[in-house]
């Protein structure tokens, strides 16, 4: 819808100038009445629901009503031809109003209406967020001299009196907690709760209950960028670096699971009041996954765990003869989920950050796996949706897989997991490989 309201509205302006240079007028009159009614037409069309209401067309509605406003006063004063034409005055407008145009936009084709994925469940879906304060931990990204806090975002089964299964999610290292909210919806719409966390400065952005905006550490930015790049970090440092960054991810995950069973115990609050404490399932993208691993290794009461696209950083030593990284030699016995792009597919045999991920690990040959041919790192998240441009720079080019095809497929295999291993339900299959086109 961007897109083509783009192309309209730049080739009106285009041969509206053509014509007012042709007949050598400015035709004030007609542009006044074509912007007062585009102004209409937009309205009916959010009113009709053809355009879905959002942040995006904010900027577009303002330009558009500034421009009918001044066509109508230009009408009620009836001023139109009295100014003397001049091509550079048409020239000059015309390109004014094309630049404008391309601002107004860029919310639009950045960030374009989109379809939402499939949910088909059969309970209505509730949000709720909240901001937890974790009073044993001082925040080490910035000097405030405070605690560490975190902003969790539910998705529930509303109006719903039974207790369903907790399912604790981590976003990838530059994420938020909405990255694969598709998945939260499915999830919830089959009678799950399930809490996403901000990671407060490892995510791109988090906003607290208090409306205090906490921003990614550019400490943090450049450590996970130089990470990626050849001759910045020995094996040895890296290492130390993974040490360190699964220490803050696990402790807050950690602490999260901790706060909700507390408070499944005695705050009245309908979210907390319909969680089964007995059965908790974690899952994350990228970072997020190796860190749902490493609390799958950890904690007793995690039944299942769902790794997408990520090492198994918690199954990684050190070997300081060979210096470089080797799997650990311990069974995991958690049952779980590991869901690959080709972007680490590819690594699995040749990265030996992927050594304890590597298909031949005997410690992990109870795991499922499945591979997404055609897939990118970020095809496994709502990105390619939300913004196919954004995801598109992220991951360096689109992804031959089809969007939609690839997100509804990853949520239908989380589900049919957690079922399996959290409800009871049916016993988890799965192709092993899928895309990169519907079949």
């Amino acid at each position: 819808m961007g897109n083509l309201l783009f192309f309209i509205i730049l080739i009106f302006e285009i041969a509206f100038a053509m014509y007012c240079i042709v007949s050598k007028k400015s035709h004030q009159k007609l542009r006044s009445g074509v912007r007062i009614a585009a102004f209409f037409v937009f309205v009916i069309l959010i009113l009709s629901s053809v355009i879905v209401w959002s942040f995006r067309w904010v900027l577009l509605a303002i330009f558009l009503f500034i421009l009918a406003g001044i066509g109508t006063i230009s009408l009620i004063r009836n001023n139109l031809n009295n100014r003397e034409y001049k091509t550079s005055r048409i020239i000059g407008k015309g390109v004014f109003m094309t630049l404008m145009l391309v601002f107004t936009l860029i919310p639009i084709l950045v960030f374009p209406q989109y379809k939402s994925p499939q949910v088909t469940g059969s309970y209505d879906v509730a949000t709720a967020t909240y901001t937890y304060t974790d009073k044993s931990r001082m925040e080490e990204f910035k000097d405030t001299g405070k605690n560490r806090f975190l902003n969790v975002k539910f998705w529930h089964p509303k109006n719903a009196d039974e207790s369903y299964p907790l399912l604790v999610f981590s976003h990838g290292a530059n994420g938020i907690k909405e990255s694969n909210t598709s998945t939260y919806m499915e999830l919830a719409s089959h009678g799950y709760v399930v809490c996403s966390i901000d990671h407060s400065y490892h995510s791109f952005y988090t906003v607290a209950d208090n409306g205090s905006i906490a921003l990614i550490s550019s400490e943090y930015m450049k450590e996970f960028r130089d990470s990626n790049k050849e001759g910045i970090y020995t094996k040895a440092e890296l290492y130390q670096l993974i040490q360190k960054w699964m220490k803050l991810r696990t402790d807050d995950m950690n602490f999260v699971i901790n706060t909700i069973i507390e408070k499944s115990k005695n705050d009245k609050d309908p979210v907390y009041q319909q969680i089964n404490q007995d059965k908790i399932g974690v899952f994350g993208h990228s970072m997020g996954g190796a860190a749902s691993v490493w609390v799958g290794r950890e904690r007793k009461d995690v039944r299942a765990v769902v790794n997408i696209d990520a090492p198994f950083f918690s199954e990684l030593a050190y070997n300081q003869k060979r210096d470089d990284f080797e799997a650990k030699d311990e069974a995991y016995t958690i049952p779980l989920l590991n869901i690959y792009s080709d972007d680490v597919w590819k690594q699995l045999d040749t990265n030996s950050v992927y050594a304890a991920n590597r298909l031949t690990n005997n410690y992990f040959k109870e795991a499922y796996t499945v591979h997404f041919q055609g897939a990118k790192h970020l095809s496994l998240t709502d990105l390619p949706l939300v913004s196919p441009l954004l995801a598109n720079m992220l991951q360096g080019g689109k992804a031959d897989i089809d969007s939609y095809y690839c997100i509804e497929t990853e949520n239908e295999l989380i589900l049919q997991f957690f079922d399996a291993t959290l409800k009871g339900i049916g016993r988890f299959t799965s192709e092993g490989t899928y895309g990169p086109s519907p079949s």
